[in-house]
C-alpha cells in the first residue's frame, strides 16, 4: 500500500487559499507517490479512497474542459464508468454527482465504441453535434462542480489519513 505524504505546511498554504488548492496538495502527494502517473500496476497500491479523488480530479478536468464526450474519448471512459466510482462517490456521500455518474454511464455503454475511435481534429469536434444526449449531464457537471469539489474537500478533511499522511 502506498503512503502519500504531504507538508503540513504546504497544506495549511493551500487550505488558507480555497478547496481546489487544499485538494490538489493531496492529489499532487498521491501522483508523488507513485511515480508522477496512474498505472495499472500503480493503481493497485492505492486505497479506494485515493483512487477515487484522483477519478474525481479526471472527472472534473476532462469535463469542465470539454464534457464527457472529451472524457470518454480521452480514453477515461473505462475508469470512470467501469469502476466502483460512482458507488464510492455515494459513499462519501455526493449522491447527485454518483446519480449522474450512473446516468452517463448509459451513454457510455451505448456509444463508448464509436467516440473512442480515433478521428482528427474535425472528426472530434463533429462529435458534439452527433451525441447531443450528453449535453444535459455536462450542464448538470459544471452547474454543480463548485458545489462537489467543496464536499470533496470537507470530506478529505474529515478523513485525511485515508489520502495522506501529514509530515
Amino acid at each position: 500500500m502506498i503512503h502519500a505524504e504531504v507538508k503540513d505546511i504546504d497544506l495549511q498554504n493551500a487550505a488558507s487559499k480555497g478547496m481546489d488548492e487544499f485538494i490538489q496538495v493531496f492529489v499532487d502527494g498521491i501522483y508523488s507517490a507513485i511515480g508522477g502517473e496512474l498505472t495499472q500496476e500503480s493503481i493497485v497500491e492505492l486505497n479506494s479512497d485515493q483512487v477515487t479523488l484522483l477519478a474525481y480530479i479526471i472527472l472534473r478536468d476532462e469535463v469542465m474542459d470539454g464534457g464527457f464526450v472529451q472524457l470518454i474519448h480521452n480514453g477515461y471512459g473505462l475508469f470512470i464508468f467501469k469502476n466502483p466510482f460512482a458507488k464510492a462517490l455515494k459513499n462519501w456521500g455526493l449522491k447527485d454527482l454518483s446519480r449522474l455518474i450512473y446516468n452517463v454511464h448509459t451513454l457510455y455503454v451505448k456509444y463508448h465504441a464509436e467516440i473512442e475511435k480515433d478521428c482528427d481534429d474535425d472528426e472530434f469536434m463533429a462529435m458534439f453535434e452527433r451525441f447531443p444526449e450528453f449535453d444535459e449531464y455536462d450542464d448538470d457537471f459544471v452547474e454543480n462542480e463548485e458545489q462537489w469539489t467543496d464536499e470533496i474537500a470537507h470530506y478529505i478533511d474529515s478523513h485525511i489519513d485515508n489520502f495522506a499522511k501529514i509530515v
